[in-house]
This record gives C-alpha cells, sequence and structure tokens, in this order.
C-alpha cells in the first residue's frame, strides 16, 4: 500500500493544485493560488522519480517565489489603470436611468439603472415624472440624488 501510495505521489500533488484553485475562485486575493502553482511543480518533481523531501523542499521553494514574485506581478497585470475603481453605489455616480416611479417635489420616487431599481430625490426639489431620463449627480448613503438628462 505504501509503495502504492509512493508511486502516486504526483497525483496526490495535483489534487492539492486543484484544490488550491477551489480555494482561490472564494478568495480571488491571488495567494492560495501560489500553493497551487507549488503543488504542480511538487508533482513534477515527483512524477521525475524523486523522493518525499525533494517534492516538499521544491513545493516550499517555488510556492514561497510565486507568493514574493508571480501575485505581485499579477495583480498589477489585473488591476491595471484601475487607480481610481469606483464600486457599489459610487460606481452609479454619472450614470443615467429612467425614473420607474414618480418622483415627488420635495420627496422620494425611485430611479431604474441597469436593471436595479434605487431610491431617489430630486436635485432641485421639483417633481419628475415616471419614465424620464436623469443622470445621477450626488448620492446619501443609498438614496441616490438625480437631475433630468436635458
Amino acid at each position: 500500500m505504501l509503495e502504492l501510495i509512493s508511486n502516486n505521489a504526483w497525483l496526490a500533488w495535483v489534487l492539492v493544485a486543484i484544490l488550491c484553485l477551489i480555494v482561490e475562485l472564494g478568495s480571488g486575493d491571488l495567494f492560495v493560488i501560489c500553493f497551487s502553482i507549488g503543488a504542480l511543480f511538487a508533482s513534477a518533481t515527483s512524477a521525475l522519480g524523486l523522493g518525499l523531501v525533494p517534492q516538499i523542499i521544491v513545493f516550499a521553494v517555488v510556492s514561497f517565489l510565486s507568493i514574493y514574485f508571480f501575485r505581485p506581478a499579477a495583480k498589477r497585470w489585473l488591476h491595471r489603470n484601475d487607480e481610481d475603481r469606483p464600486s457599489n453605489a459610487d460606481a452609479l455616480m454619472g450614470r443615467t436611468g429612467r425614473v420607474s416611479e414618480t418622483i415627488e417635489a420635495g420627496g422620494y420616487g425611485r430611479v431604474a439603472i441597469d436593471g436595479d431599481d434605487w431610491k431617489a430625490v430630486s436635485a432641485d426639489g421639483q417633481a419628475i415624472a415616471k419614465d424620464t431620463t436623469v443622470r445621477v449627480v450626488g448620492r446619501d448613503s443609498i438614496i441616490l440624488t438625480v437631475a433630468p438628462v436635458t
């Protein structure tokens, strides 16, 4: 049994690599993928017939090198030109949408933007009729401030 395991250690390393890739899908910070790379190199070491100690050393060294060289380069490449990446409600600033529920003068209504319906107020306090195209000019928490597009 021990001989079977040692003869197929490469397969165990491949399974470790796959599990690391699955965990990486959940985190997305390109950290766990470095261990996956290390496991793939350890699998190749095993396939070459080297023992368990060289496999572990290769795994550790390649994982370490991946963390310090591959990860920063990959993050720079994936996030290039993204110095100011707005997210969530900040990404709505300047976008246009359609009034889905009349915005009452001095009150609230609703605006549809990309299939999402947001609570909104008029920038000038005037009523805005349903189906009017509006632009997001501000926000207060999750309440958008909109103005009609002219």
